[in-house]
């Protein structure tokens, strides 16, 4: 299923750059132009033909998803590869014997007319793939649902020995190829989501890395014996960056692949996720200092090797210190978290609502004090259609049902679920919509509801529809739902204990939830909808993230997923219970309470990224005012 147009430029570009290849046998040219045609043009086909198979791949693994079959297939803009296997057979045809020329092109140059080089920039372009694929495999992934965490301490090696001896030019180029492929492999699932979302986040990706790399590199060239440290440094910013705004998506943050390493990831609760990234690309920055010395065969002094030992000691000693603090627990709290294994997307909404009930209906004789439905577990919009009449409207009728079971069953219970608000614009009554989160008494009054803040970019929200109509109407087309972002951080009041529900990805953005815990959240309750990637490795890179707003605010967190993760962390980042993945289950759990401290972070924020980036300005500044004085 590739577009035509765009494969057949692809072959015109290799059908070029085989004639020149072949140019360049007979006549045995030299001169600049027969370098940049027989050494920099098989890399930059490799690395597009690349792309655009792993594009072409993951669309054809769409065919057969039961996501995509159910909820697109038969709407606008949603044109599903037949089969599964037969499209992956097209793109196998299509791409392998470019990617095969490419490199047999690659590697013949090298031999046949050495550039001079070293060998690490010689051979930069591997080095970099190689970096972004060990980048992406330190999370969970397709290998492993629980990741590979020890990659993250050297998969960038290979990457920033190659970004020394190269120009700052090509530096950005691989650079940028190493994030991009990282973020298609770790991201794959994203093409279940909206046959959009990941090229959107792809291009996005490329945009950022190009200033990233760009301004890391000339710091870094400045740097001198400090060199070492300005990648971990700037990674970090550059994560705290791309975490902001309309574009933030905070996934693939290296810091979150060590969730399971639990005294390394306690650094967090003083500097949140970043503390971790920085000691982690800290390692990989120091082992490619030792690593180019060798190579260069030059003598690298202890110092980066002290800082980086230093930095380890710190954090596990900080690790054991918030071991032995906090209150001792004096209450404790009974939730029944609700994992349906549904997607309640779908238009039975009768079906759904049955599981919901029957799981929650085996969770009363342990008395749970909250019963927590997941992200839009109940569809009927409750707000709208508990005011029509239900002989007349049938989604009326489902909802009168849902109120009158859950003021029968006795306790409290919260549910994801639509809203709306209605304002006046120039003249103009509007409806916006809202993605939610209600809270109901056991009496079946409505206590609460918590409109979701930070949406999905593009597929959940586009604030830019009169700036940008035609990606406005793209989208549409596409089949995005889009809402309109709440206004206010609520904190739900139980009789026993208080919380607050971030909504589905909001639990990865980190200063997102602090700001819940600041307004008095003692619990962190997450509500989100796992179900549609249908790929266990999304659901553990989501609970990955969630695991250090734990560790950030020294609270507990729990998570209930239409289908994965459905857990509890505890304030330390342990995952205490869980249900498994793509199974319907319930999971009753018992969170202990104390009188919650502040972390630090909790205190002050994101200190950490903003130091780091005010030293690396410093550095650029002093730099050129070096340079500006010989």
């Amino acid at each position: 299923m590739t577009p035509r147009i765009l494969y057949e430029a692809l072959l015109v570009l290799h059908l070029s750059g085989a004639a020149a290849t072949l140019l360049f046998f007979l006549r045995a040219r030299t001169g600049a132009l027969t370098g940049v045609l027989l050494i920099r043009l098989p890399e930059i086909l490799f690395s597009l033909t690349s792309v655009y198979f792993l594009f072409t791949y993951i669309y054809a693994t769409n065919a057969n998803m039961d996501y995509v079959q159910r909820f697109m297939s038969s709407h606008g803009n949603q044109l599903l590869a037949p089969d599964s296997a037969q499209e992956r057979r097209e793109a196998y045809l299509h791409f392998l014997p470019l990617l095969a020329f490419d490199a047999l092109w690659y590697v013949a140059a090298r031999v046949r007319r050495p550039s001079g080089e070293g060998w690490a920039s010689a051979w930069a372009l591997p080095l970099s793939i190689g970096s972004g694929i060990l980048y992406a495999l330190a999370f969970p992934s397709f290998l492993g649902t629980g990741g590979l965490p020890v990659l993250g301490w050297f998969c960038l090696v290979p990457l920033m020995v190659c970004l020394a001896g190269v120009p700052v030019g090509r530096g950005v180029f691989y650079g940028t190829l190493a994030g991009v492929l990282q973020t298609m492999i770790s991201n794959y699932w994203l093409g279940t989501f909206n046959l959009l979302t990941l090229q959107f986040v792809s291009v996005v990706t490329a945009l950022e890395y190009v200033p990233f790399m760009l301004l890391s590199l000339v710091i870094f060239r400045r740097g001198g014996r400090l060199g070492f440290l300005v990648f971990p440094a700037a990674w970090t910013v550059f994560d705290w960056l791309r975490s902001m705004g309309f574009l933030g998506y905070p996934w693939g943050m290296l810091g979150a692949s060590q969730y399971p390493v639990i005294p390394i990831i306690q650094v967090a609760s003083l500097t949140g996720v970043w503390g971790v990234t920085f000691l982690v690309i800290l390692s990989n920055s120091v082992l490619a200092e030792y690593v180019r010395a060798a190579l260069a065969r030059v003598r690298v002094g202890p110092g980066p090797a002290i800082v980086l030992a230093a930095s380890l000691v710190g954090c596990l000693a900080w690790a054991g210190v918030g071991a032995r603090s906090g209150n001792p627990p004096g209450r404790s709290v009974r939730l029944a978290l609700v994992q349906q294994n549904d997607d309640p997307r779908k238009d039975d909404y009768r079906e759904v609502f049955d599981t919901l009930r029957r799981l929650t209906d085996s969770s009363l004789g342990q008395r749970p004090d909250l019963i927590v439905w997941s992200e839009t577990a109940f569809v009927p919009n409750i707000r709208r259609w508990s005011r029509e009449d239900p002989k007349e409207f049938p989604l009326a009728a489902l909802v009168r049902d849902f109120l009158a079971y859950q003021k029968g069953i006795g306790t409290w219970l919260l549910t994801g679920n639509d809203d709306y608000s209605f304002v006046t614009r120039d003249g103009v009554q509007e409806r916006l919509d809202y993605n939610g989160s209600v809270l109901f008494a056991p009496d079946g009054e409505r206590i609460e509801t918590y409109h979701k803040i930070h949406l999905v970019p593009f597929t959940e929200s586009f604030p830019y529809r009169k700036q940008l109509p035609g990606i406005y109407a793209l989208l549409q087309s596409f089949d995005a739902y889009l809402w309109e972002p709440g206004d206010r951080r609520v904190v739900f009041r139980h009789p026993k204990f208080s919380f607050s529900t971030p909504i589905c990805f909001e639990d990865a953005f980190p200063d997102d939830v602090r700001r819940f815990a600041t307004a008095g959240a003692e619990v962190i309750l997450n509500i989100s909808n796992d179900y549609w990637s249908l790929t266990e490795a999304e659901g553990m890179q989501h609970a990955a993230n969630a695991v250090f707003r734990a560790v950030e605010n020294g609270r507990p967190l729990a998570r209930a997923s239409a289908s994965g993760l459905t857990c509890l962390v505890d304030p330390r980042g342990r995952i205490r219970a869980r249900t498994p993945l793509y199974q319907e289950n319930l999971l009753i759990v018992d969170i202990p309470l104390s009188s919650p401290k502040k972390t630090l972070y909790t205190r002050w924020g994101d200190w950490f990224p903003a130091a780091l980036g005010a030293s690396l300005g410093v550095l650029l500044i002093g730099g050129i005012l070096r340079r500006r004085s010989r």
